[in-house]
């Protein structure tokens, strides 16, 4: 061995004996060790799972899933210690050691929480991070998975079309989402207006109890099991996995992307689009995006509309010539491909990106952002959209995606799941703003600017209440400070409308106490 080697594994050595030494120190990671050991199996090493902000690997681990770097500086509260379990057993002791310990218990799957609600607290906490439970089990006996929660979208992508070129499962764009919040939340994404939301196809699943009781459907009931299929779970307690029904889609399908200035006819497509997108075949899904860009040195905006159609280009262009001859779709702007590798184009991946792409979870990759949503029950007419454009450009940076309703999304009723947002939505807005450059300066810019452009379209959207969705997190809408039920009332009209009196219910009885919590959860009745 080298003299620098030798002195490298030493410094090495040194650094881990301070740590170890700093957590025996350390009397709520020593008691925390000590419930856990006595719960779990004596032959596993505990402190293998666990994380104290001594810890040489603490940094690494909490940064890897913080996919907002708006969460990610010296001055954002930390986790005082993080759990990372590795079996069923470990987030049971969890669970129950936390509450012997008096520590809120944060449980964060994928990390893209927008705003990091599974990760950060003013008071202090643990992070039940599920990134370990992350097994997919396909059963194409009678197309299902079991899917647990720690996986992301991409491996549930990957995991299918390892068994079958003809199914998929309707869920999100972004591969690296969590499976855990994803679900929880409803979850969408471009198989919407043919099937419905991902919290439509659970059939099962198993939580952690408040008691640290694994519990499958028969034994949680009915109530628990509609609560966490759209009503976010971590009011209620820890999906462990859940099991989905896969859908069938074609051996071929189609996507386009066609762009616009106002200078061409994106007024009239934007205007067109919102009329039909909501009514066109089911088998087809656009989202329409809004941006202000930059063109010979003048500000304008630019109307994109991405589509998945399943079926083949002929197929497509024949009905848009129909149904909106205005876009102008032809068949050289359609490119025919696998259901998977849909997935990777509307990921923005190169075209012949293999699939295992999808199984790169992209650790420490994060911008600076701030969404915010909507939904129009009601076309904007010309005249508004011509406001809208005016009022984009002069704030410069916030881009909306709408995305198409319709469908089936017009079949389910709002009581079915805790997702209210059924038929009489045209469209679902997000606000999107992404930033490069630290600092409170830069920061305050762009999220008043979404702030702006979300007051400036009040006369637009749904009202009383003015809707939102639960997996667009906006704590600008609200948050509890002590989990009454009128304050949970303040976003949880938003996110869930009439369902928010049935959540309520739900979490009186699962967790009267209120231990699973965060700054926008359901409240029990009784705080």
């Amino acid at each position: 061995m080298s003299i620098s080697m030798a002195i490298s594994l030493l410094f090495s050595l040194l650094f881990l004996n301070i740590s170890i030494s700093s957590a025996a120190s350390n009397p709520t990671y020593q008691s925390l060790l000590q419930c856990l050991s006595q719960s779990i199996n004596p032959s596993q090493n505990v402190s293998t799972i666990l994380f104290s902000n001594t810890n040489p690997s603490y940094a690494s681990v909490l940064q890897a899933y913080i996919r907002n770097a708006r969460f990610n500086t010296s001055s954002t509260p930390k986790p005082v210690i993080i759990i990372t379990p590795l079996e069923e057993s470990h987030v049971s002791a969890a669970v129950i050691c936390s509450q012997k310990v008096g520590f809120q218990l944060k449980i964060r799957s994928g990390g893209h929480d927008y705003e990091g609600l599974s990760y950060v607290s003013d008071k202090p906490f643990f992070v039940l991070d599920m990134f370990n439970l992350r097994s997919i089990s396909i059963d194409m006996t009678d197309e299902s998975a079991w899917v647990e929660t720690g996986a992301t979208l991409g491996e549930l992508y990957y995991n299918i079309w390892e068994k079958s070129n003809v199914h998929g499962f309707p869920a999100g764009l972004c591969p690296t989402v969590g499976v855990g919040g994803h679900l929880s939340g409803a979850g969408y994404g471009t198989l919407m207006r043919k099937y419905g939301l991902s919290s439509d196809y659970i059939v099962d699943a198993k939580i952690v109890n408040v008691d640290g009781k694994i519990l499958d459907r028969k034994a949680m009931g009915e109530d628990l099991f509609w609560a966490i299929r759209g009503g976010g779970a971590a009011s209620f307690g820890v999906v462990l996995a859940y099991k989905v029904k896969l859908v069938r889609v074609p051996e071929t399908v189609t996507v386009f992307r066609l762009e616009r200035l106002l200078a061409d006819n994106a007024t009239d497509i934007a205007s067109k689009w919102q009329s039909i997108a909501p009514t066109t075949d089911e088998n087809l899904f656009t989202r329409m995006l809004l941006q202000p860009v930059t063109r010979n040195r003048q500000r304008t905006m630019r109307v994109t509309v991405n589509g998945l159609y399943l079926g083949n280009a002929d197929g497509v262009a024949a009905l848009l010539s129909k149904d909106f001859p205005e876009l102008g779709l032809k068949n050289e702007n359609c490119t025919e491909m696998r259901w998977i590798d849909s997935v990777l184009w509307w990921a923005n991946f190169d075209a012949g990106t293999p699939p295992t792409a999808l199984l790169d979870r992209n650790v420490n990759d994060a911008d600076f952002l701030k969404r915010k949503s909507d939904y129009v029950q009601t076309p904007i007419s010309k005249n508004g959209l011509e406001s809208l454009w005016q009022k984009m450009v002069e704030l410069g940076n916030v881009g909306l995606a709408c995305n198409a309703y319709g469908g089936r999304m017009d079949e389910i009723d709002d009581k079915e799941t805790p997702f209210p947002h059924r038929k009489g939505n045209l469209y679902k807005i997000q606000y999107s703003v992404n930033w490069n450059e630290p600092g409170n300066e830069t920061e305050m810019n762009r999220t008043s600017q979404a702030k702006a452009l979300h007051e400036f379209m009040t006369q637009f959207v749904s009202k009383n209440p003015r809707r939102a969705y639960l997996n667009y997190r906006d704590i600008d809408i609200g948050v509890a400070e002590n989990w009454s039920y009128e304050e949970g009332k303040v976003y949880g009209e938003s996110y869930f409308a009439g369902n928010y009196e049935r959540l309520v219910d739900v979490k009186t009885a699962v967790d009267p106490n209120n231990f699973f919590r965060n700054e926008q959860s359901i409240p029990p009745r009784t705080k």
